[in-house]
C-alpha cells in the first residue's frame, strides 16, 4: 500500500512483512519487552490501533497485525478467507516471530481469530484483552450487516461501492472522525481487488451449522474455558450498534475474574472514541500482570455496572 505524507504522520511505522503459507502477511513490530499482539477486525486493520502502538512500545514489544487481505499484507484473489485460515496464518506468523508467549488484545473479528489461537496454545497466553468482540455464536446481525451478505447485492455494496468500509465510519464512532483519519482507514481499501477480504469477512460470520466456519467457531466457544484462570481485561465501548452490552455480558459470565470496563459515550471504534481513557487503561493491566507494580492509573468511574478491578 502506498502511503500519503498525511497517512504517514498518523501511522508513523514500517512494517516488517513475513511470509505465511506463500503470501505476505504484515506486522508493525515496535519495542522490546513483554509481547503484545493487537489483532484487528473488519474493516479496519492496524491503523486503528496507533494510538496503542505509541503508547506501549516503551516497555513491551507490540505486534500489530495486518490480517490476510487487510491494511499492508497481500489481498490474494483466490482465497478462502475463512476463520480457521486466519487463525492458521496468526499461528504461523506467530512461530515464525519465535513469540511463545503474550498478550492477546483483539476487537470485532481479531477476538475470533485471537481466541483461535489462544485455545491452540493455552500455554502461551499471558492476558487477554477483549474489546468489542465475540468468540463464541450468536443469532445476532444487524440488518445492515445481513444486506451485505446478499448475493450479488453485497459484492456490489462491499467491493464496488466500498460501502461497507465507509459506513462504519459513521456508524462505528459516536464522536467524528477527521477526514484524515477517515482516509486513513480507507486506504488500503481503495478498489475491488483490494475490498476481497472485506466483502469475505462480512460472507463468513457463521450464523449456523451449515456455515463453513460454524464447526470452528464451536470449537473456540468449547475451548474459552480454560482462561478462568488467566488475566482478562473486558474494555468495551457502550454504544455499539454490532457488538452490543449482551456480549459484554457473556464475556463476564464466561471470565467472572475478569476486570470490566465500560465506555458508555463510545461506539463500536472503542480505540477511536476513547482511546485516551483506554490505552491507560490496558498499560495498567498489562503492568499490573506483568509483575511492575509502578502503574499509577487509577481508572474513573462510570455509570455502568461493570467496573475494574485489578
Amino acid at each position: 500500500m502506498k502511503q500519503s505524507p498525511a497517512l504517514a504522520r498518523l501511522y508513523p511505522f514500517t512494517p516488517r512483512r513475513i511470509e505465511v503459507n506463500g503470501h505476505s502477511l504484515a506486522v508493525v513490530d515496535e519495542g522490546q519487552g513483554p509481547v503484545v499482539v493487537l489483532l484487528h477486525g473488519n474493516p479496519t486493520w492496524s491503523f486503528m490501533y496507533r494510538h496503542l502502538i505509541g503508547a506501549l512500545r516503551d516497555r513491551y514489544r507490540v505486534l500489530a497485525v495486518d490480517h490476510l487481505g487487510c491494511g499492508n499484507s497481500d489481498k490474494p484473489r483466490h482465497y478462502p478467507y475463512r476463520l480457521a485460515d486466519h487463525i492458521d496464518n496468526l499461528e504461523w506468523l506467530l512461530a515464525k516471530l519465535d513469540i511463545t508467549r503474550a498478550t492477546l488484545v483483539m476487537h470485532d473479528w481479531g477476538g475470533a481469530i485471537g481466541m483461535g489461537y489462544a485455545v491452540r496454545h493455552p500455554e502461551s497466553i499471558a492476558g487477554l484483552v477483549l474489546c468489542n468482540t465475540a468468540a463464541f455464536p450468536s443469532k445476532r446481525m444487524p440488518l445492515r450487516i445481513r444486506l451485505c451478505r446478499l448475493p450479488l447485492l453485497g459484492a456490489l455494496a462491499v467491493r464496488g461501492g466500498n460501502l461497507f468500509a465507509r459506513a462504519a465510519l459513521i456508524m462505528a464512532v459516536r464522536r467524528p472522525m477527521t477526514a484524515a483519519i477517515k482516509n486513513g482507514f480507507l486506504a488500503p481499501y481503495d478498489s475491488w481487488h483490494n475490498r476481497v477480504a472485506v466483502l469475505r469477512f462480512v460472507q463468513d460470520i457463521p450464523m449456523g451449522p451449515r456455515h463453513p466456519s460454524w464447526p470452528t467457531l464451536v470449537a473456540i466457544e468449547q475451548g474459552l474455558g480454560q482462561f478462568r484462570q488467566t488475566p482478562v481485561l473486558l474494555a468495551w465501548g457502550g454504544k455499539d450498534f454490532c457488538f452490543n452490552r449482551d456480549f459484554l455480558a457473556q464475556w463476564q459470565a464466561i471470565y467472572p475474574q475478569a476486570a470490566s470496563r465500560c465506555f458508555n459515550q463510545a461506539g463500536h471504534y472503542v480505540f477511536e472514541d476513547a482511546h485516551l481513557e483506554i490505552e491507560p487503561l490496558i498499560r495498567a493491566f498489562l503492568e499490573r500482570h506483568n509483575g511492575n507494580r509502578g502503574s499509577t492509573y487509577e481508572p474513573s468511574p462510570t455509570n455502568c455496572r461493570w467496573q475494574v478491578q485489578f
